[in-house]
């Protein structure tokens, strides 16, 4: 009896040995099919993986060590180092102000020789700041200078040396009006307005030319003036330009409004056009009382005999500050034992003034002058009895009464006829403004009597 044997499945090969193609395609069919499950099954710590990575994509210390330029750390900003602050003091000196600040002569000097308008350091006044910035090895780095409220210069270290930087601040501009009654002076009026000495010299200097504050001046006058004031952080810095002007002397007006033309030059014109600016001025000194009028028969103090005086004298202090009259060249300047020091300035070919008993002249024989150029000092020197100005104008060689002659003078100029549209357009405002103040107080004096 044949014993059984359980058939066994044998994969068929081909003649030559091999197996048939349809096996090795369904071979290969699923070995790719096994590999793609197992890559598509997640093993047991792939969540964890995957939300163990970071938002930012931070690289792993595998990756950094093998991408150093990469992975650099970012720069950290160094914080700026303090300032040092030093007020200036009476007496102070740079060393000196520089060896508070535990820094050496040879930074100062490196500074004063190096940078730009270091110079402005020689004029430090007591009461400024300096402010100084210094690195850990003693160093100056940089240093502020406060110029005044407004204008700082700030010298920084460069390569070679110290770089200078202009900083500036923009104040505030606000409009401001005044109005005064004149009871004994200009000046005194303006101060119980409130207005500061700046303002009262300016509006002294418009009306020079049609005003002599010496003699003109009456009691009741009164002025209007509109102006700014400078503020900056809410605080006042003091006064800018004088926009527009009124004065009411002995029933006249004269007006003077701040006029900018086509080309950039600054002046002030009346209502019609005409420069305010005269070709001489009324007084060549500003506020003094007249001592002694032009008089042919004057009885001389000195020599207590009749002379005549052919001029103005002008009682003022000594060192009160003496003006050229107009612009010209300067004649003569010198001393004799009559005139004291002297100065005597030629206007063109027609017009000359004599300026006497001067204190100290400030110009040589030979010098251009401009109107109000300080031309020398009050004094007493020569046949003076006290501190005065003498002065004098001659027309052609003939002594002229110097407090009316200029009233006689050629015309000043006035704006250009094809300005005049902007100039009107340009000065309506102050107008208006100086005309509802002028009928408030002439209203206001009414009523009050």
């Amino acid at each position: 009896m044949q014993k059984w044997i359980p058939k066994r499945h044998a994969v068929r090969k081909d003649s030559d040995g091999k197996f048939p193609r349809r096996h090795l395609a369904l071979a290969a069919s699923t070995l790719i099919a096994l590999g793609l499950s197992l890559l598509l099954l997640p093993g047991e710590n792939a969540e964890a993986k995957r939300t163990a990575i970071p938002l930012n994509l931070e690289l792993s210390p595998a990756r950094a060590a093998s991408s150093p330029a990469d992975t650099a750390p970012l720069p950290i900003e160094e914080a700026e180092k303090p300032w040092t602050e030093v007020q200036v003091k009476p007496g102070d000196s740079l060393s000196a102000i520089f060896s508070r600040a535990n820094l050496s002569p040879q930074i100062l000097h490196e500074l004063l020789t190096t940078a730009p308008k270091a110079k402005a350091l020689n004029k430090i006044r007591p009461g400024q700041q300096l402010s100084f910035q210094i690195d850990d090895s003693g160093e100056l780095t940089a240093m502020s200078y406060q110029l005044d409220k407004l204008n700082s210069l700030v010298f920084e270290r460069g390569v070679t040396g110290f770089n200078t930087t202009e900083l500036a601040e923009t104040p505030e501009i606000r409009q401001r009006v005044a109005s005064a009654t004149i009871t004994s002076s200009l000046y005194k009026a303006a101060q119980d307005a409130g207005v500061n000495q700046s303002i009262i010299m300016e509006l002294a200097n418009i009306f020079g030319g049609v005003l002599d504050f010496v003699y003109d001046v009456r009691k009741d006058d009164y002025f209007i003036v509109i102006y700014e004031e400078l503020y900056l952080n809410g605080e006042r810095l003091g006064s800018g330009q004088i926009l527009a002007a009124q004065y009411f002397n002995q029933g006249r007006s004269f007006e003077a409004y701040r006029y900018i033309n086509t080309k950039g030059d600054v002046d002030y014109f009346s209502e019609s056009g005409e420069s305010m600016r005269k070709a001489f001025l009324r007084a060549p000194l500003d506020f003094t009382r007249i001592s002694s009028g032009f008089n042919p028969q004057r009885l001389h103090p000195v020599f207590k005999t009749v002379r005549p005086h052919r001029g103005i004298d002008y009682a003022a202090p000594r060192g009160t500050p003496v003006y050229a009259a107009g612009d010209g060249r300067v004649a003569d300047a010198g001393y004799s034992k009559a005139n004291g020091n002297y100065v005597f300035i030629k206007h063109g070919e027609a017009y000359m003034t004599k300026y006497l008993h001067l204190h100290k002249r400030a110009v040589s024989k030979g010098d251009r002058v401009r109107q109000r150029e300080t031309i020398g000092w009050v004094g007493s020197t020569g046949y003076a009895t006290g501190p005065h100005l003498h002065y004098e104008f001659l027309v052609n060689g003939v002594h002229r009464n110097p407090a009316t002659i200029v009233t006689k003078l050629p015309p000043p100029t006035k704006v250009n006829a094809g300005e005049m549209p902007i100039f009107k357009n340009q000065i309506s405002g102050m107008q208006l403004q100086l005309k509802t103040y002028a009928a408030q107080r002439n209203y206001t004096n009414v009523d009050a009597g």
